[in-house]
């Protein structure tokens, strides 16, 4: 099979001919229609990421059929439609992932190629009004969202949200969902445009995070502070969050694109009564959660821009650019 593969720190990704894996017992072979990047990919290659091992091949998210069975797969699932679940393995605590969790795309082969093993039990049916490229779209980044939003947020319709540095997969999504709900959602980006095509998808509004004293200009605009803000900056911003949200409010971090916090406002957390959240993935149940909520809902990930599996470097690069509004896909069967 043709696959992306990754040789070393800093090294492009070169499209190389690789054995097709063989699923063992309990996993099925997917034939990948599209598979989706996330700065997971780009961490991996810059060498920013824990557990590196070289060569491997990328890919968190991916969508295809079911082409081959391990023993003791279901024989139900041959030629199915499906989505890969990226999380294995988180453990049986769900307010914590287990030692051995890991992400599909490191240490296992991910889906940067035309196929892929995974267990069974990380395969589900593709939701019915999705095309390959936009389910593809949606595993890493949307069960990040979810779970972040509803098992650690418990974010309730009608409530007022911010979602910070929109324009990211993850961001986007927790926009969509969170409009989806009936809650009112706002934005915050270095972007006008950003702002602008957040709004179309369902956004109050948002202001340019570079603004001077942007918390109170925000909230103004809002009608008082936010009850659930999502953020994977962290950072030394992060204080700006706290001064944006309402009394009782939780923050929810799942990134630290901007480093860690250097400072916190101590005082304003314990007297504002906050609740400081970090999240990370998440469950199985998370999972088919999202996908309940994305089928009833028909709701449809933004897609930035599509490349062919033999251009994934260039993909990396639109992605490491930092430009995008919603998720890059690889397209490996052509639509």
């Amino acid at each position: 099979m043709q696959a992306l593969v990754l040789n070393g720190i800093n090294e492009p990704l070169q499209l190389q001919e690789v054995p097709t894996p063989t699923p063992g017992p309990g996993e099925v072979l997917v034939r990948l229609h599209a598979a989706a990047l996330n700065h997971r990919d780009v961490w991996i290659q810059k060498g920013q990421y824990a557990g590196l091992k070289f060569p491997c091949i990328l890919g968190s998210d991916g969508a295809g059929t079911v082409a081959e069975l391990g023993e003791g797969a279901d024989e139900a699932l041959r030629d199915q439609r499906v989505l890969i679940n990226p999380g294995m393995h988180w453990g049986d605590n769900p307010a914590a992932q287990a030692k051995d969790f890991q992400i599909l795309g490191l240490p296992q082969d991910g889906t940067f190629a035309e196929y892929v093993c995974v267990p069974a039990q990380y395969v589900h049916p593709l939701p019915t009004h999705l095309s390959f490229a936009q389910a593809a779209a949606l595993p890493l980044g949307g069960l990040t969202a979810y779970r972040a939003l509803f098992t650690r947020a418990g974010l309730q319709p009608g409530e007022r949200v911010l979602v910070s540095g929109v324009g990211g997969g993850v961001a986007l999504l927790a926009l969509q969902f969170a409009v989806a709900v009936g809650a009112d959602v706002w934005v915050t980006s270095s972007s006008e445009e950003k702002i602008k095509q957040a709004k179309e998808l369902g956004a109050k509004g948002g202001i340019n995070y570079q603004t001077d004293n942007w918390p109170a200009t925000l909230t103004k605009q809002a009608g008082g502070g936010f009850k659930v803000i999502i953020d994977s900056a962290a950072g030394p911003g992060f204080n700006n969050l706290i001064d944006a949200a309402a009394p009782g409010g939780r923050i929810v971090f799942y990134g630290a694109t901007q480093g860690d916090i250097p400072e916190v406002s101590a005082r304003k957390i314990f007297w504002k009564q906050l609740s400081v959240l970090g999240s990370s993935m998440g469950t199985e149940q998370d999972f088919a959660g999202l996908l309940t909520l994305i089928s009833e809902k028909k709701l449809v990930p933004v897609i930035d821009k599509t490349f062919p599996l033999a251009e994934g470097e260039a993909a990396l690069r639109h992605m490491d650019a930092g430009a995008q509004f919603g998720k890059i896909i690889l397209e490996i069967v052509p639509a």
